[in-house]
């Protein structure tokens, strides 16, 4: 089954019009829909409610317009981002997969999806949940008919933190947590891209004194948000299969910092399109969906040799500032202010840089 997907700008707070227009327009239908990844508006923190709002707002429009029950389109993996720093436009990325014909020669976009195991909390940042991502990420790729490694070029999650409660769940049974409930995300997200790594064959499996300590460890095709919403780790996965079907093919790179904005040319050329040699916007023309990048600050501290202060500000969070600065230079890459740029990026990419992933459309 092909892969059809459609960027879809989000004009309020609640706004899921341009999916409904996409259904009614009879391009794509309601059931077809399989995975939706989105920018919204609000701070990006725990208390965020613009990804409520958002998740709800489509999953109605789906439950209007299509046959599947109220429980099946809850089960819909829909990865929402918060925070819109600097000029990001609130949007969302609809992933349909439908039976469009393709060339039979020629690799195109494929997704799988799997749920893992139980995640503990005292497995939050130790191997255990590192062992429990990678056997879910090979779930994924089996999903997706994936055989090669090589092939996948994403893969999104959403994994659980620790809060109050699930600490002292862990005391009850005897059991200590590997870091603070205020660094969880952090550790949660990075653990979980240490498992992508592994199942992909990016890296070996760490120690447990490697997991958010050895920073020079990581994987190239991850992007990892947790939350307080679920126990296991939800991955969604994409990448390329001979004869797929549709248009469309994914590619990766890394931006080696927050200035490399060949990195995210890189990951175009790597979906399949041709660029000359110092690109330009005006060079793609209209055939890249988007790019997905995950970016944070430099713990170092530094920039190509420069000072950095946005570890210092006790006024805005370092988050803020580097989501903000990525997303400029990824808008002036591609030429569009709707780019997926998400912070928290331990073990997802170098060290003040991060994955870059381009879906493009290949015109056949």
């Amino acid at each position: 089954m092909a892969i059809d997907v459609k960027k879809i700008e989000i004009k309020s707070v609640s706004d899921a019009s341009g999916l409904d227009e996409w259904i009614t327009s009879g391009d794509v239908q309601a059931d077809e829909i399989v995975a939706v990844i989105g920018k919204t508006e609000g701070n990006g923190g725990v208390n965020d409610f613009t990804r409520i709002l958002s998740d709800q707002a489509f999953r109605k429009v789906l439950l209007n317009h299509g046959s599947r029950s109220e429980v099946d389109i809850k089960e819909i993996p829909m990865v929402w981002s918060g925070g819109c720093d600097g000029i990001i436009t609130p949007h969302a990325v609809a992933f349909a997969r439908n039976d469009q014909v393709g060339p039979d020669d020629k690799d195109r976009l494929v997704m799988g999806t799997a749920m893992s195991q139980e995640l503990l909390p005292e497995d939050i940042g130790r191997p255990a949940m590192v062992e429990k991502v990678a056997l879910a990420v090979r779930d994924a790729m089996a999903d997706a008919n994936i055989k090669d490694p090589k092939d996948v070029h994403y893969v999104q999650t959403k994994t659980p933190l620790l809060t109050v409660e699930t600490v002292q769940d862990a005391h009850s049974r005897d059991q200590t947590v590997a870091c603070e409930v205020h660094d969880s995300m952090g550790v949660s997200n990075g653990t979980t891209a240490l498992g992508i790594g592994v199942a992909l064959e990016e890296i070996e499996m760490p120690s447990a004194g490697d997991i958010c300590r050895n920073l020079d460890i990581f994987s190239s095709v991850s992007s990892c948000s947790s939350g307080v919403e679920l126990d296991r780790a939800q991955i969604v996965l994409f990448g390329n299969r001979r004869g797929a079907g549709g248009r469309y093919r994914i590619g990766h790179a890394v931006m080696e910092d927050a200035l490399h904005i060949d990195g995210i040319y890189d990951a175009i050329r790597n979906a399949g399109l041709e660029l000359p040699s110092r690109p330009r916007s005006e060079d793609l023309g209209d055939k890249v969906v988007n790019c997905f990048l995950k970016c944070e600050a430099d713990p170092r501290a530094r920039l190509r040799g420069r000072r950095q202060i946005m570890l210092d500000d006790s006024d805005v969070h370092h988050h803020r500032h580097s989501k903000a600065a990525v997303g400029g230079v990824a808008a002036v890459a591609i030429g569009d202010a709707a780019v997926f740029v998400s912070v928290d990026a331990m073990h997802q990419g170098p060290q003040g840089g991060g994955p870059v992933i381009a879906i493009v459309d290949m015109g056949e």
